[in-house]
């Protein structure tokens, strides 16, 4: 059974629809990817799962239960947090304020647990800017700090959304490099991803939105270039 699902999932905003039957699927400590152009639902994806949006309890399933429509802060305790776009840190406060805070919503570990010393082992700089406050930290050093923040409230799945957004490729090299240590404890991560190429490279498995819809999924490691693009322009594609 997967540790995350969603079944036929339906979402917008109003009275606009912006997923049209999404099922999709991560497994316990497995980095699945989500791509597709601006607009495709990625992001609304990841807002219905974490209860940003209303939608039918049974579309989204956690753990072997409908938790479609809960609570965000009740996602987080559950196990599932987000890393959201544009990392909305707390201005005025440190680095450390900010792990703090996250530390103090936690859900009950699932594993070893994550505490500021190891978010400091991943990201080492922030060691060094703990008593920073986030306001004066690079794009870089912020979403090293949202990505712990995340952590820190000790989830089974860790949904990021476009982490690597405005970032420099060494920067963004060294925060992916980071993410197998994150898995290696079983916390399976869904990764929206812009570049298909670290998408593919940093995931097991793989899907591409359009309008709402997947129109591909499949192992990381199967899919080529040439199912990519025909999926970004409406083909229909299921791999194996």
């Amino acid at each position: 059974m997967s540790l995350l699902s969603t079944h036929g999932l339906l979402a917008g905003y109003g009275d606009m629809r912006a997923l049209h039957g999404i099922d999709f699927a991560v497994d316990p400590g497995e980095t699945v990817a989500l791509i597709g152009a601006n607009g495709a639902g990625k992001s609304t994806l990841l807002r219905a799962i974490m209860g940003l949006l209303p939608v039918a309890a049974e579309m989204v399933q956690f753990d072997g239960k409908p938790v479609g429509g809960t609570a965000p802060h009740r996602m987080v305790q559950s196990g599932v947090a987000i890393v959201p776009e544009g990392r909305r840190l707390f201005s005025g406060m440190t680095v450390e304020e900010n792990l703090r805070v996250a530390s103090e919503h936690a859900a009950a570990p699932h594993n070893t647990p994550w505490t500021q010393e190891r978010v400091y082992d991943l990201f080492p700089i922030l060691r060094e800017k703990a008593r920073t406050p986030v306001e004066n930290l690079s794009g870089g050093q912020q979403q090293m700090v949202s990505i712990g923040r995340g952590l820190l409230a000790q989830p089974r799945v860790l949904l990021c959304d476009e982490i690597s957004l405005g970032l420099a490729p060494r920067v963004v090299r060294e925060i992916y490099a980071a993410l197998p240590q994150v898995t290696a404890q079983g916390t399976a991560l869904v990764l929206v991803e812009q570049d298909v190429g670290l998408a593919k490279q940093a995931s097991q498995r793989l899907y591409c939105l359009l309008e709402g819809r997947v129109t591909l999924e499949g192992q990381s490691s199967d899919i080529s270039r040439d199912d990519i693009s025909a999926a970004y322009f409406g083909a229909s594609h299921a791999l194996d």
